[in-house]
């Protein structure tokens, strides 16, 4: 989305997440928690990023993460508790399925294509965590010791969850049968690269672990979307692809305005 309008990116995701937390604190809400992002450390200088290494966002997304992160923690006082969940790369089966996440995405072209397409090197690493395991760790910092998470930010995710793109590609090709590998070199070397620990939320939360891996949430998701006829028409069309359905819905607001 902030390729698209990066004022409305760090609109919404900044702005508007702080002022909501603002009105929060205002109406005595005693916990806020904030739905961070590992894409904070963008071209990590090292591989097994932690909370205390430098931040490197590339996008306007990764931005409006930092900046929400430093207001939200600006607020914190005895009654105020901010926590913010730097969440790894979603995937997963969901109610509202995307097809524009890396495991999601390389699942949907197989079973389009019968090809996995790639359109970086396959190299970069990234964190994965399923959209429920998300989920229960917001259940998890609800119900947490204020103590715990209080002015924190915390990776979200599983130290054995980082992986390069093209192992993600490996594994969708055992679960959908003739499916080929294709780098297409559409992007080139993907710039974001990030392996990172997840070490404090097991430190703080020791209660709390994963559901899922990604064998086990990517079989899941394949068996759904067989079940549901998915085709190239699904991947090509906006349902499933949140830029395409936002582009969508600007253009007929736009239209609408001139109209």
């Amino acid at each position: 989305m902030g390729a698209l309008d990066e004022s409305l990116t760090l609109a919404v995701n900044r702005d508007a997440s702080i002022r909501l937390a603002e009105l929060a604190k205002r109406a005595g809400v005693p916990r806020f928690l904030f739905s961070g992002s590992c894409s904070v450390y963008g071209k990590g200088a090292k591989l097994d990023l932690d909370e205390s290494d430098p931040l490197h966002p590339l996008t306007a997304y990764a931005r409006s993460k930092i900046e929400t992160e430093a207001a939200l923690f600006a607020l914190a006082d005895d009654d105020f508790s901010p926590a913010s969940l730097r969440n790894a790369t979603a995937y997963g089966d969901s109610p509202m399925l995307r097809i524009d996440l890396v495991a999601n995405n390389l699942l949907a072209s197989a079973l389009a294509y019968g090809e996995i397409r790639i359109l970086s090197d396959g190299a970069p690493w990234r964190p994965l965590v399923h959209c429920r395991d998300i989920a229960r760790a917001f259940q998890a910092f609800a119900e947490a010791p204020r103590e715990a998470i209080h002015a924190r930010a915390v990776n979200v995710g599983g130290n054995a969850e980082n992986y390069q793109v093209r192992d993600v590609a490996e594994k969708v090709a055992r679960l959908v049968p003739g499916a080929s590998v294709k780098y297409t070199g559409e992007i080139g070397s993907d710039p974001r690269d990030y392996r990172v620990r997840f070490d404090r939320l097991g430190e703080l939360l020791p209660g709390f672990r994963l559901a899922y891996d990604l064998d086990r949430g990517l079989a899941e998701l394949c068996a759904r979307m067989t079940a549901s006829g998915f085709d190239r028409a699904d991947f090509e069309g906006d349902r499933f692809v949140r830029l395409r359905a936002l582009a969508d819905r600007l253009d007929r607001i736009r239209g609408g305005a001139a109209a």
